[in-house]
C-alpha cells in the first residue's frame, strides 16, 4: 500500500511514517496542501492521511480538489472535535475522520479495516449490473456508477455503503451494521457519520433526495435498498 501523509507537524509525520513503514507500507510525506493535490494528480496513492489545519490550502480545499480527480480513500486528521466539523469533512468526501490526539494502534487498525473491506468487495464483485430497468448501472470492478447515463461520482466509502445495501435488496441495515460492514468497526456515538454518508449518496443517485426511491429509511431501524438486479442478470 502506498500512503500519502499530508501533515505540517513533523513530529506527527515521523510517528505515522515509522508505524506505517513497520507495517510494510510505502510512505510519502507532504506538508503543503497545494503540493498534496498536485502529487495526487501525478501519481496513484492507495490512501491519503490528510490534516485539516495546513498552511496555504486548508485540508478542506485539498479534499475538494482531490475529489475532482479521484476516489482515493481519505482519512482526515484534526483537532476539531465538534460534530459539525466531522459532518463537514464527510460532506467534502472524506472516508473516515480521526480526532487528535489519537492512538497509533487505532489509526493502523482503521487502515487495515478499510483495506480489508475494499479487498472483500473487489473479490466478491467483478461484474456489471443494472437496476431499475437500466436507470442505474453499477460496475463493481471499476467502482463506477451511472444514473440515467451520468456518473454519480461516489467516494470510496459511499460506493462501499451502496455496495453493501444493493447486495441484499430489501434487507434493513442499522447504522451500526453499515459501519461494521464498510469500515470494519461499529460507530461510537449517535451514528450521524453513517447518516451523512447516506445523505451524500442520495444526493448523487436520487432524482429527488427528499423523496428517495433507491435507498429508503425505516424509522428506528435503518436503511434498505429497494431494487433487485434487473431481470436476466441474477
Amino acid at each position: 500500500m502506498n500512503i500519502l501523509i499530508v501533515e505540517d507537524e513533523s513530529a506527527i509525520c515521523n510517528v505515522l511514517k515509522s508505524y506505517f513503514l513497520n507495517e510494510g507500507w510505502e510512505v510519502e510525506l507532504c506538508n503543503d496542501g497545494a503540493e498534496a493535490a498536485r502529487m495526487n494528480a501525478m501519481q496513484k496513492f492507495d490512501l491519503i492521511i490528510l490534516d485539516l489545519m495546513l498552511p496555504g490550502w486548508s485540508g478542506e480545499e485539498v479534499c475538494r480538489a482531490i475529489r475532482k480527480e479521484s476516489n482515493v480513500p481519505i482519512i482526515m486528521l484534526t483537532s476539531k472535535a465538534e460534530e459539525k466539523d466531522t459532518i463537514h469533512g464527510l460532506n467534502l468526501g472524506a472516508d473516515d475522520y480521526i480526532t487528535k490526539p489519537f492512538r497509533m494502534k487505532e489509526v493502523v487498525a482503521r487502515i487495515y479495516a478499510l483495506q480489508r473491506r475494499m479487498n472483500m468487495l473487489s473479490a466478491a464483485n467483478d461484474v456489471l449490473v443494472t437496476f431499475n430497468n437500466g436507470k442505474m448501472l453499477v460496475n463493481f470492478e471499476t467502482k463506477e456508477i451511472l444514473v440515467n447515463g451520468k456518473p454519480a461520482n461516489l467516494t470510496s466509502t459511499e460506493f462501499k455503503i451502496l455496495s453493501v445495501l444493493i447486495k441484499r435488496p430489501g434487507k434493513i441495515y442499522s447504522r451500526s451494521d453499515l459501519s461494521y460492514e464498510v469500515l470494519g468497526y461499529r460507530f461510537i456515538g449517535d451514528g450521524r457519520t453513517v447518516d451523512m454518508h447516506i445523505k451524500n449518496i442520495r444526493r448523487k443517485i436520487e432524482e429527488d433526495p427528499r423523496t428517495p426511491a433507491y435507498i429508503t429509511t425505516k424509522v428506528g431501524e435503518g436503511y434498505r435498498f429497494n431494487f433487485h438486479v434487473d431481470e436476466g442478470q441474477q
